[in-house]
């Protein structure tokens, strides 16, 4: 009940969506290493990851920042920075937090391709119906840290374990209420789990290509939002 209830809400209003009192923030601090590059500026279907996911996360919030390095990403947008430094993922998240003024926050990570504005719409109208310091999506056989909506109170939690050399963001779900979004939920809102396929080796990113080129021409991917 609650699922199609849900649903029903997300397509009655998923033109209001903009209009919602939240910040979204490209995670963005990665090293990638395994990549051999800056991911943030490789290309896919002819624009950047970073002008990708600046659009999605534009399509929802009026306030859209960055989480990483000043020195690489100013000219893009405002851009927050570490406080835990080399803390990986979970320190960009309390960066973020820190630096809202808004009660709810979109983290999208910017090699996430293929995730559109429609599924972040939803994403966010399923955290405004709960009071859970967490919504989070499970796909793969395990949680999206990284395309997921934060309450402000996450930033405590976040401090404390970082101050404690603790970085991975999974486990902190369990300290808070945590509305985790499993693949049945997304399956009946019309979502695939194939959407957080991200880059992280450029085999991947090279697949990721072919992909969006085929999801393209076969009018499947969404590239009006």
């Amino acid at each position: 009940m609650m699922i199609a209830r849900a649903c029903a809400v997300y397509h009655q209003r998923v033109d209001r969506a903009a209009n919602l009192d939240l910040t979204a923030f490209i995670v963005a601090g990665g090293k990638s290493t395994r990549m051999g590059r800056d991911k943030a500026f490789l290309e896919v279907g002819g624009r950047t990851l970073l002008a990708r996911a600046l659009d999605s996360a534009g399509a929802v919030a009026r306030d859209v920042r960055i989480a990483g390095d000043a020195r690489k990403f100013a000219a893009f947008g405002p851009v927050v920075e570490d406080i835990h430094r080399e803390s990986g993922p979970l320190g960009g998240i309390h960066a973020a937090l820190v630096n809202s003024d808004t009660e709810l926050n979109l983290m999208l990570a910017v090699d996430l391709p293929f995730v559109q504005p429609k599924f972040l719409e939803y994403l966010i109208l399923r955290a405004r119906d709960r009071d859970a310091v967490v919504t989070v999506p499970r796909a793969g056989g395990g949680s999206q840290p990284l395309c997921a909506v934060y309450r402000r109170s996450f930033a405590e939690v976040a401090d404390r374990a970082l101050r404690s050399g603790r970085n991975k963001i999974d486990a902190l779900f369990a300290e808070v209420e945590t509305q985790m979004l499993g693949e049945e939920e997304l399956s009946q809102a019309g979502f695939s789990g194939e959407m957080f396929r991200n880059l992280n080796t450029p085999s991947e990113w090279e697949q990721a290509e072919l992909n969006f080129k085929a999801l393209a021409s076969s009018d499947l991917l969404d590239t009006d939002d």
